[in-house]
């Protein structure tokens, strides 16, 4: 009797107990919460096609657009349009609102350095702003000190000329 006691509670220690202790269940769902159904071979199949679709994508923005695969075609159209005479820089560089709309779709990843790059290019322009501001105020603040000792020099000749014509 006793040894089947013993049996059994080692049995749901083993089935439940270690179970849980090894892969610890989460907590359960709030009541609100409806369970979703599995997805079947076929919708996990899709989900991945799509899913490294998307990664796919995201080198593709990363690398560039001069190292994106099978884009040959299109590189062969784009020397045809730049080689005529309506071919302007405008066309090869994407303003900062387009790089920072590609960016954004590109996720979180792509935003970041977009965003630090406009960032340090607001403070390289506020930068040369203040160097450009301080040298002027040093060269007005020289040309004010140097229109004060002209007029000192100026005043201790005229003082120079006046004394002897009082003396006399």
């Amino acid at each position: 009797m006793k040894v089947r006691v013993v049996y059994r509670k080692v049995r749901d220690y083993i089935r439940y107990d270690l179970k849980e202790i090894a892969f610890p269940s989460s907590l359960p769902d709030p009541p609100h919460i409806k369970k979703r159904r599995k997805l079947t071979w076929h919708e996990r199949f899709l989900v991945l096609k799509e899913a490294s679709r998307l990664y796919a994508a995201s080198w593709v923005r990363d690398i560039g657009p001069e190292l994106r695969p099978n884009d040959y075609k299109k590189d062969e159209e784009s020397e045809n349009v730049a080689s005529g005479p309506k071919s302007t820089t405008k066309d090869k560089e994407p303003s900062t609102l387009e790089d920072l709309a590609v960016a954004a779709r590109g996720g979180m990843e792509t935003l970041k350095p977009a965003l630090q790059r406009i960032y340090m290019t607001r403070a390289s322009a506020y930068r040369d702003a203040l160097k450009s501001f301080i040298h002027g105020y040093q060269e007005g603040i020289q040309q004010v000190v140097e229109r004060k000792e002209g007029l000192k020099e100026d005043s201790k000749s005229e003082q120079d000329t006046d004394m002897p014509n009082k003396s006399t």
